[in-house]
């Protein structure tokens, strides 16, 4: 998938009424600090489209990236570790279950996992909730670049046990830095269209 257009499109915030795309979308959920804006930069081959920022939690909105004019990247809020209050997260919650609800043109939730970490509470009620709604997410295990080569098979097998994984889900290791990863995950998308 060569990026010759892209665009953010479409900025919906918690009062917002959802586009009615007709292109497919595949929609990236993960925890505040976990590198969605840095791997979405990374697979759209743009520097800072998607802000980056070392406060986490920057994500409050539902952002929608057209791609060549084929595909929607869509960028949910992040979760855990933002500084907002309860009401504020409630209201998050709500507009990333209707996304998921209503969206009639989402092919694939990405779930995005620090490999260094095992999954987290937060990350096994995310992929727990985003099944729950009828998908089968795909996880992106972020920040490779951060373990040694020797540990990535030890992390992967803990990212797996940690959210009880079948045997034949998806696990896509990733690093912002060396784009290692970037190309399976944009074939992956690819065969959905």
């Amino acid at each position: 998938m060569v990026m010759k257009h892209v665009e953010l499109e479409t900025v919906c915030g918690v009062t917002s009424a959802l586009p009615e795309n007709i292109l497919p979308e595949v929609a990236f959920a993960g925890k505040s600090n976990v590198g969605k804006s840095s791997l979405i930069n990374t697979l759209m081959n743009r520097k800072s489209l998607a802000r980056t920022s070392s406060q986490p939690g920057k994500t409050q909105t539902i952002n929608f990236y057209n791609i060549n004019g084929a595909v929607y990247f869509v960028d949910l809020p992040g979760y855990g570790y933002a500084k907002i209050t309860e009401s504020e997260k409630r209201k998050w919650g709500v507009m990333v279950e209707n996304y998921l609800h209503r969206s009639r043109q989402l092919k694939t939730v990405f779930l995005l996992i620090d490999i260094r970490h095992d999954p987290s509470n937060n990350d096994k009620m995310m992929y727990d909730w985003i099944v729950h709604q009828g998908y089968e997410p795909v996880v992106i295990a972020t920040k490779l670049d951060k373990i040694k080569r020797s540990q990535v098979q030890k992390h992967l097998k803990a990212v797996r046990t940690g959210l009880n994984l079948k045997p034949e889900s998806l696990v896509f290791p990733f690093s912002a830095l060396t784009k290692q990863g970037r190309d399976e995950i944009l074939e992956y998308v690819e065969s959905l269209l």
